[in-house]
């Protein structure tokens, strides 16, 4: 999940003010989390009490909040050589690496705790995960090591809907681990197109992003791959107990988007992108971050439209079951009523 401005302005010190502290926790980040983790809960097939649904994506938010406070703290050395990152409250100067610290440090252990009471262990114990995945696993190891970072770091922002199902039934299951799949997947491509366009800029903060490390040929290939996986995985939810004709629709045309523009973005050479300012990487970059807002879009839509037989493929195999049911019916009948006859003919 990307937190990117495009029209940056030098970086300026004074006193910091609400609204510095408050994008310490990565804000536009902390939406998609919020969203994700709402979906998971409510596509659970269990009622949740709204005052604990609410208490849950909070604390979620919380706990996500504090992931991006304590990334901004360990990461602003590179955020600092940046230009995108440069306007961050840390490297403007407007903060302190110590409060960050502290307010991350502080947000991350209130949210898990008060998840824990308001919920259950087990969703407590993933955000626990999710935040040392983010800090420990991707920001202080992978991220400035590997190439791969990405790939496996992206499970930080893939287990938000994995939490939110646990907030609501305190049980694991198959569906919440798809909607992470959706994310774990789409998370490569997506930062691999922004890295096309600001490769400089990772060169220049000495970190090993793939365009850096295997070049920009090398990336564009992976974009491409791991595109085509994603959207087989994206149009094969669609016919799992979270998807529907909804869904479905809004799986094909996405993918068939983002599959257009990963090979339109394979089959181009550096010398085109340089000269038309990386439009079609840009391009693909946009489409990539309203991607995932339209598949959980269409998931929490199956969830509505299910109860009332609309949702989730029910009015497409409800009629069936129902002359299912009336077959089983009858032949039930019929055998009991052999039955009957033979004993009675007996007697």
């Amino acid at each position: 999940m990307s937190d990117v401005s495009y029209n940056q302005v030098p970086a300026q010190t004074g006193e910091a003010g609400f609204g510095d502290y408050f994008a310490l926790l990565k804000p536009r980040v902390m939406t998609l989390v919020v969203f994700t983790a709402l979906v998971g809960l409510l596509a659970a097939p269990v009622p949740v009490h709204p005052m604990i649904a609410f208490s849950a994506i909070l604390f979620i938010a919380v706990g996500g909040g504090a992931s991006g406070a304590l990334n901004m703290w360990w990461d602003a050395d590179i955020d600092e050589l940046m230009k995108r990152t440069r306007r961050r409250p840390i490297p403007s100067g407007k903060v302190t690496g110590d409060e960050a610290f502290g307010i991350g440090i502080t947000l991350a252990s209130m949210s898990v705790v008060m998840l824990w009471l308001a919920t259950n262990w087990m969703a407590a114990a993933m955000l626990v995960l999710t935040i040392f995945v983010y800090i420990v696993i991707y920001s202080m190891w992978l991220k400035r090591t590997t190439p791969h970072n990405i790939v496996i770091g992206g499970a930080a922002g893939a287990f938000p809907p994995v939490i939110g199902w646990l907030a609501a039934t305190g049980t694991m299951a198959m569906e919440p681990w798809l909607m992470f799949a959706l994310i774990f997947m789409w998370t490569p491509p997506h930062f691999w197109a922004l890295a096309l366009f600001t490769r400089s800029e990772y060169n220049h903060a000495g970190v090993p992003m793939l365009t850096v490390t295997h070049g920009c040929r090398a990336t564009r290939g992976h974009i491409l791959v791991y595109t085509v996986l994603l959207a087989a995985l994206a149009i094969g939810t669609a016919f799992t107990s979270i998807g529907g004709w909804v869904y479905l629709v809004a799986a094909l045309v996405m993918n068939g988007l983002l599959l257009a523009g990963a090979l339109r973005i394979w089959r181009r050479d550096e010398m085109i992108c340089e000269t038309d300012n990386f439009v079609a990487e840009r391009r693909f970059f946009r489409l990539s971050l309203i991607y995932l807002a339209v598949h959980f879009s269409a998931i929490l839509i199956e969830t509505l439209l299910n109860p009332y037989g609309l949702g989730n493929w029910g009015w497409a195999f409800a009629p069936c079951m129902t002359c299912i049911d009336a077959d089983l019916g009858a032949i039930w009948a019929s055998h009991w009523s052999c039955h009957f006859s033979s004993l009675l003919c007996l007697g």
